[in-house]
């Protein structure tokens, strides 16, 4: 049963991964920092899911236990997103601030700036224009869902 759960589970990680990726790429969304530091957990937990595919018993068990975790990460990183979209502290991160330039020539100020400017991470990205919900509560409930069922059939399945 373990390897079930284990396939399951990197399945739907690689999911999140691939609708991010996709959503970019070909839908023209643009991620900010939190964005990006958002995809980690799901990277780790598809590396914990192959792990739990090939090795035995209560080690595969631990590590899906382990992947749990990563999505219990994802919501947390989610509902900072989500705060700092709606207001309700600034970002962590120092990325999604504006740049700050000082002294210097106009030349110098330029070379500081990024090749590629970045979103900012208070601004929120809607995939479906008539459906008021951002990437990032997405994630948050996604992470929610995969974590939570994940906890659950390996509570249902302690025994086996």
């Amino acid at each position: 049963m373990t390897w079930k759960l284990a396939i399951g589970a990197g399945l739907a990680c690689g999911l999140a991964l691939g609708i991010a990726v996709a959503s970019e790429r070909w839908g023209g969304l643009v991620p900010c920092a939190l964005c990006l530091l958002e995809r980690w957990p799901y990277r780790i937990g598809i590396y914990l899911s192959v792990l739990a595919l090939v090795l035995p018993g209560w080690i595969g068990r631990w590590l899906l236990g382990l992947v749990c975790l990563c999505m219990v990460s994802a919501a947390g990183l989610g509902v900072v997103h989500v705060g700092v979209e709606q207001g309700a502290w600034p970002s962590p991160l120092p990325e999604c601030a504006a740049p700050q330039f000082a002294g210097g020539s106009i030349a110098e100020r330029l070379a500081a700036m990024p090749e590629r400017p970045a979103k900012p991470c208070d601004d929120p990205t809607y995939p479906v224009p008539f459906l008021p919900v951002s990437m990032a509560a997405m994630n948050l409930v996604y992470a929610l869902v995969i974590g939570g069922g994940l906890a659950t059939l390996l509570w249902r399945n302690r025994r086996a």
